[in-house]
């Protein structure tokens, strides 16, 4: 599945979960590092309108589908890929990133946040080693030297796998900025994977998730500042669609 933005094409490249860790597997085997990013509708409203963020996504070297709308929009053309919410994928990632005795870092959300996803990670993953944790302060730029600092850190410590929750488009862009500082590093922008992990934030229940209306479960939850955005959203949709139906004709 792929979407198109001017002369930028961003590609879902991973068909589902046990494709991404087989490919996470083999890159934190090889050492070869990776920029891991989850789609949804508000990227694409993003996308849209920022060429920063283009830039970001297109030094990604896998993406998933992250949300059910882009999932039905890859159905339409043809082209189906299945649903991996970034969230659903933190304790995966860090038990194969385990199992290839690769540590892991953690950065974004807040020092207790952090600490407590960290605690709950080294409990549930046995072997991992969680080498580092950066909570950012308030207006972190991740073209900034702060970021360039925690990316240096990042490969002095020999870290396999870095877990990004610093929301989008700033986890996409540090990330995209990570291939070049530090290009043995994995990546993976996680969103709020972190703070679900660590208790706090509170995630839909299971069968909210099952009937593909979490959006409804967090617009509810946080209605001035999620109702515009999943406003936005719903407004791009008729132009998607169409442009799933264009490629699926093309063939």
């Amino acid at each position: 599945m792929q979407f198109q933005f001017g002369p930028t094409t961003i590609a879902v490249n991973i068909a589902d979960s046990a494709a991404l860790l087989a490919a996470v597997r083999a890159r934190l085997t090889a050492g070869t590092g990776f920029a891991l990013a989850t789609i949804n509708l508000d990227h694409l409203v993003k996308l849209q309108t920022s060429d920063a963020f283009r830039r970001a996504y297109a030094a990604q070297d896998l993406v998933v589908a992250d949300g059910n709308p882009i999932v039905w929009l890859s159905r339409l053309a043809g082209r189906p890929v299945s649903l991996v919410p970034g969230s659903d994928m933190v304790l995966p990632l860090a038990r194969v990133a385990a199992e290839t005795g690769r540590g892991v870092a953690l950065v974004g959300a807040t020092d207790a946040a952090l600490q407590a996803a960290a605690d709950r990670l080294m409990r549930e993953v046995p072997g991992l080693v969680v080498v580092m944790r950066h909570a950012p302060a308030m207006g972190f730029d991740p073209e900034g030297d702060e970021a360039a600092r925690i990316l240096r850190e990042l490969a002095a410590r020999g870290t396999g796998l870095c877990l990004i929750a610093l929301g989008a488009p700033k986890q996409e862009a540090f990330a995209a900025r990570g291939r070049q500082i530090a290009p043995g590093v994995g990546f993976a922008s996680v969103g709020a994977g972190l703070d679900f992990l660590a208790g706090s934030q509170t995630r839909a229940p299971r069968w909210v998730r099952a009937m593909a209306m979490e959006w409804l479960w967090r617009a509810l939850s946080a209605p001035r500042r999620l109702i515009p955005r999943y406003a936005r959203c719903f407004a791009i949709l008729p132009g998607q669609v169409a442009g799933a139906l264009r490629l699926r004709r093309g063939g």
